[in-house]
């Protein structure tokens, strides 16, 4: 069974977490090892769901926050183990986001009497579909045990505050046509060539910059996968184009919808999948009060996260962890040690401060 030695250095204990292999679906080894980690800890109420893992204080405090991290990666590309150069650590998950992990758990077990009541979630399969994510999981059963009056979510924003989330929507835009032989193209109808005009739309379009409580966001609309083709020597009769948008927050699911399909009206459009953003909510107190206390000046998030889902519980919600998030997902991704430390110490004076 792997261990954690949640006394360590916080660079330390972010390269025993990225040492646990967890690709999504495989995050026993990894939750085993962080509940061992905290049961003994006396102010910590523990619950666990699956693979996550629920650590609350009950002190009494007038108020409550949320601090998650997600336990899972994306898969191996050969960069584990973890490997320290004295500036960086690398390896998979240090930055998205076991150094936010790492970070969380200091805090968890050094912070005995915050002034804030805490929740700590640490959290299975946030790189897989929603319907795996613990977090979604935990607000089906327990939705309660999510409840505070604010939440920071410990994914990578290079130790700066990252406000709200912009929502995302797959859709797939479909060409019709008639098949024939190649040689005699002429009796046919191509599809792929008629999804010439859905190319045409997307090159042309001009995605929306809106300012939102300060913060000025970027749209996007891209096509990310086009399939289409029967044989060699088959004119094809259908064509898909699969678009992923990126819409800011203040539009709903709905109006993203909605605006899609009036972008690519005269066009069969199907919904694939979609998650809704999450306004900044900096002018809550609890978040105005955290920007305050870590300093700095908030930036608004370009990525989708799972602020979104604390934003619908309506918790407001940050991001705020160590790494740069352009790194995420890459082979060669890693964490400053600085970050790490820097965004422990931040917290733990935020959380120990007067209110």
């Amino acid at each position: 069974m792997a261990s954690l030695d949640v006394h360590h250095d916080v660079v330390d204990l972010a390269a025993a977490l990225v040492d646990i292999e967890s690709v999504s679906g495989d995050e026993k080894t990894i939750t085993d090892a962080i509940e061992a980690a905290l049961a003994d800890v006396p102010w910590l109420q523990l619950w666990r769901h699956h693979n996550s893992l629920v650590a609350r204080t009950t002190l009494g405090r007038p108020d409550r926050v949320v601090i998650a991290g997600h336990v899972d990666t994306v898969p191996v590309n050969a960069n584990l183990p973890s490997r320290n150069d004295g500036d960086l650590l690398h390896g998979l998950g240090s930055c998205d986001m076991k150094g936010g992990v790492a970070v969380a758990l200091k805090l968890a077990v050094s912070v005995a009497a915050p002034t804030r009541d805490v929740t700590y979630v640490f959290y299975e399969a946030e790189e897989v579909e929603a319907e795996r994510n613990g977090l979604t999981r935990i607000s089906a059963v327990r939705p309660e045990v999510l409840e505070g009056d604010f939440a920071i979510l410990m994914e990578p924003s290079n130790a700066k505050v990252e406000a709200g989330c912009q929502g995302t929507m797959h859709i797939d835009v479909t060409t019709t046509g008639v098949r024939a032989h190649s040689a005699r193209s002429w009796n046919g109808v191509n599809a792929i060539h008629a999804a010439a005009a859905v190319l045409d739309r997307l090159a042309a379009y001009e995605p929306r910059r809106p300012e939102i409580d300060g913060l000025r966001y970027h749209e996007g609309l891209s096509a990310v996968y086009v399939r289409g083709g029967v044989a060699g020597n088959v004119i094809p009769d259908a064509c898909t184009v699969s678009i992923n948008y990126r819409f800011a927050p203040d539009r709903s699911v709905a109006e993203a919808e909605a605006h899609l399909r009036g972008v690519f009206g005269g066009f069969q459009v199907e919904v694939v999948d979609s998650s809704p953003g999450a306004l900044p909510g900096l002018d809550r107190p609890a978040a105005a009060a955290f920007l305050t206390a870590v300093g700095g000046t908030a930036s608004p998030k370009f990525g989708w996260t799972d602020v979104s889902l604390f934003s619908a519980l309506g918790v407001p919600a940050v991001n705020f962890g160590p790494g740069n998030p352009e790194l995420a997902h890459t082979r060669g991704e890693h964490v400053p040690l600085s970050q790490l430390r820097s965004c422990l110490d931040a917290m733990t004076t935020w959380l120990t401060s007067p209110r």
